[in-house]
């Protein structure tokens, strides 16, 4: 089983443009709303793919019971932690193939209603054998919110991945999560490294068991005590990317489960992150992509020094 935690969740709103035009007004063609945040996009791609998943997270207020009801819908497994607050939304304007996305901070969470999360995930987590752990935290919570969850993890026997940014994962791998997955502006924020596998490895020394580095159309790094490899796309999809790091810590999760070896687990994450793009939605792959992706992924293993 794996579960995945959004602490920051949201209904996520995308509308589809001919144009995005500055200043202008906009005839949108297309718009959908569906639950959202990262850990409940992984687990949406998970469920899809048939692989046991429970989704938690935060809400609150109407929009919390919209994302409940979305879910059910979906065949997700959804145990949110309910807060007195609204829970935030997300708008997502897609336009010739690019995405621009305006997020909400979201609504304060308390301390006693953090104390009750702690509580509520850890006895979801029985049966569990990953926690995923995804995305930004809500205000109220402290940068060692995920540090915390990735204690709970370790006290069940359970390996964690970890994607999220700035201070929060840094004391996260500082707490010894399993796998983390920057991206390249978030691993260059925490490290002050440019290139990309300099900075997995100031992660990995930093406390980190394994780091994964999506660099988007150039694909991943991955660098791990077993070794160290790039993996790269043949050939650049066009679409929607909003959901793309999701499609890949669902790929990263499954494999963890399973059990892959790092070098058909990152061609995993790299065709799943493709197979993302090629779908109208977060929390969509498109098969066809993926399997054609997947055929298509070089995976380069780098010399050992680079695991250090």
């Amino acid at each position: 089983m794996i579960v995945t935690v959004t602490p920051n969740a949201a209904l996520d709103v995308t509308y589809v443009v001919p144009a995005l035009l500055p200043n202008g007004s906009h005839r949108v063609t297309s718009v959908s709303s569906r639950a959202g945040g990262k850990g409940i996009n992984v687990a949406r791609v998970l469920a899809r793919q048939g692989i046991p998943v429970i989704a938690t997270g935060l809400v609150g207020g109407p929009t919390g019971g919209l994302l409940d009801r979305d879910l059910a819908a979906a065949h997700v497994e959804f145990h949110p932690f309910e807060v007195a607050a609204e829970s935030r939304r997300t708008v997502t304007v897609v336009a010739e193939g690019d995405a621009t996305v305006f997020n909400e901070p979201g609504e304060t969470v308390t301390p006693a209603e953090w104390a009750g999360f702690r509580g509520h995930l850890a006895g979801l987590l029985t049966d569990a054998r990953i926690v995923v752990l995804s995305g930004s935290l809500p205000p109220g919570l402290g940068s060692d919110a995920y540090a915390e969850l990735v204690g709970i993890a370790r006290e069940h026997g359970c390996r964690t991945i970890l994607d999220t940014s700035g201070d929060a994962l840094l004391a996260g791998i500082a707490a010894g999560a399993d796998v983390v997955k920057p991206n390249a502006v978030e691993l260059f924020e925490a490290t002050g490294e440019s290139d990309p596998v300099a900075a997995a490895q100031a992660l990995r020394r930093a406390g980190a068991g394994a780091v994964v580095a999506s660099l988007g159309p150039e694909g991943m790094v991955a660098v791990t005590a077993d070794g160290c490899w790039r993996a790269r796309p043949d050939r650049h999809v066009h679409g929607n990317p909003t959901g793309a790091g999701d499609a890949g810590v669902a790929a990263l999760a499954a494999g963890l489960l399973a059990a892959t070896p790092w070098p058909d687990l990152i061609r995993e994450a790299v065709a799943w992150s493709a197979a993302a793009v090629a779908a109208p939605l977060a929390g969509d792959i498109d098969e066809g992509t993926r399997d054609e992706q997947r055929a298509g992924v070089n995976v380069e293993e780098l010399d050992a020094a680079s695991r250090n």
